[in-house]
């Protein structure tokens, strides 16, 4: 990790956490969907953004395919890039919790330490963890990606969660 200058230094935001989640009518705070490759992450945080989104709560749903377009394009998935990868989405869901806004994630995040950093990096009640083990027939229903197939061949590598 790059040491940061003496001359980078954090500035207070004029409106504070609490003022944006009052504006919100809710405060802000991290659902953080893992599972397996294909087990209905990206499906379920999905639905839950749409019923929350009916309701009126401010949500954003980061999906782990997304980011790797933009956020984590230069990213692999070597140990150490999926570490960055989950970092990288820990900071931006702090970021949108510290808007107030309720984030849904929908991440492998196979590796217990990296989910527990974000987990810390948000505080007390702002990282709520969902393991999604959706069942085969639900599951290849709700998601069209080839994996799926791979898996169900046995010549997919999946990640542990």
């Amino acid at each position: 990790m790059a040491q940061h200058d003496e001359n980078v230094v954090w500035h207070a935001h004029p409106v504070t956490q609490q003022q944006r989640e009052q504006h919100h009518g809710h405060r802000g705070v991290v659902l953080w969907f893992t599972g397996l490759s294909g087990s209905g992450k990206s499906t379920v945080a999905g639905a839950l953004e749409e019923a929350l989104h009916e309701r009126g709560v401010s949500t954003y749903l980061l999906d782990g395919d997304n980011v790797r377009h933009g956020l984590c394009s230069d990213l692999g998935f070597s140990d150490e890039d999926r570490k960055e990868n989950i970092r990288r989405v820990g900071e931006v869901a702090r970021l949108m919790v510290d808007a107030g806004l309720v984030v849904l994630t929908a991440f492998i995040s196979p590796h217990r330490a990296e989910r527990q950093m974000v987990r810390e990096r948000l505080g007390e009640g702002r990282f709520i963890e969902v393991f999604v083990d959706t069942r085969w027939p639900s599951a290849r229903r709700g998601i069209r990606k080839d994996c799926i197939r791979k898996r169900g061949q046995g010549n997919y590598a999946i990640s542990p969660v």
